[in-house]
């Protein structure tokens, strides 16, 4: 598994960072409900949408936006490990929003599609 260490530094890393923004926006993580108010609005908005939001007044709309642009990281990094076989995953908050992310995907809300095998654990 030698080199593989960096999914669950990337994991450790952006869980930290959604967790900042999760308070921000004050998220409560068991509210699955908003999760997936969240992640349908993460999955549907384009690159051009969510320049504008980091560029906004509103700070609450530069967090969602920034906690965005993490989704895709985060489901990149998910997607990436999986088709190596290894399951990579973070703590509370990732596991809450990814699953938001990984239903709201399947259920076609969005443009991004996680990888066959890609899942949160």
């Amino acid at each position: 598994m030698s080199g593989f260490e960096h999914f669950a530094r990337d994991a450790e890393d952006l869980e930290r960072e959604i967790v900042k923004r999760g308070i921000a926006l004050g998220i409560d993580w068991s509210d699955q409900a908003r999760l997936r108010e969240y992640a349908q609005e993460a999955l549907n908005c384009t690159p051009e949408c969510n320049w504008d939001m980091l560029h906004s007044p509103d700070r609450q709309e530069r967090m969602r936006a920034e906690l965005y642009a993490l989704s895709v990281l985060m489901l990149r990094t998910m997607t990436e490990s999986a088709e190596l076989g290894i399951h990579t995953h973070g703590g509370p908050a990732w596991k809450a929003f990814g699953r938001a992310l990984i239903e709201a995907s399947e259920r076609g809300a969005g443009r991004v599609q996680p990888a066959s095998g890609a899942g949160v654990h």
